[in-house]
């Protein structure tokens, strides 16, 4: 599982115009879920990235996370995350999950998050539009399989 996480200082999702959800500060997270990725997969990004020190404290530091700054996080499924841009020049998405169980880690990834700070989402296998001012911009990659210290 891979994610993209940007902070924000606000952040929407729109689907055919409509508004479907929004967040104030806090982090909007691309996430795109690989083949045979686990919800271990989805516990481990969730508790990283609402515990991830990316906001500046009063000296300027990065001191504070998500849950410290009472910030919202705003999570976005992108399959494209997955890409192989190896060979050739149109991107492969064979390591990407097939659908069904990509939308069930997902939204299983919304909920665990959810339990730490306030979660929306963006609609699963929608052409969505997503606005975000970036804060910063920080703009971090965390992959749950690449070194991780807890395997």
């Amino acid at each position: 599982m891979k994610a993209v996480v940007q902070r924000v200082d606000a952040a929407r999702v729109t689907v055919d115009s409509i508004e479907i959800s929004s967040i104030a500060r806090g982090l909007l997270v691309y996430l795109g879920v690989e083949r045979n990725d686990q919800e271990s997969d989805a516990d481990y990004l969730a508790e990283k990235i609402v515990n991830l020190r990316i906001f500046e404290d009063e000296t300027g530091k990065f001191n504070l996370s998500l849950k410290d700054v009472r910030g919202e996080l705003l999570t976005v499924s992108q399959f494209t995350l997955l890409a192989d841009c190896r060979k050739g020049r149109r991107p492969s998405f064979t390591d990407a999950e097939e659908p069904v169980k990509a939308n069930a880690l997902y939204e299983y990834f919304i909920r665990k998050a959810s339990e730490s700070a306030p979660t929306a989402g963006g609609k699963f296998q929608a052409m969505m539009k997503i606005e975000s001012t970036n804060n910063g911009p920080v703009t971090i990659l965390i992959d749950s399989r690449a070194g991780r210290l807890d395997q």
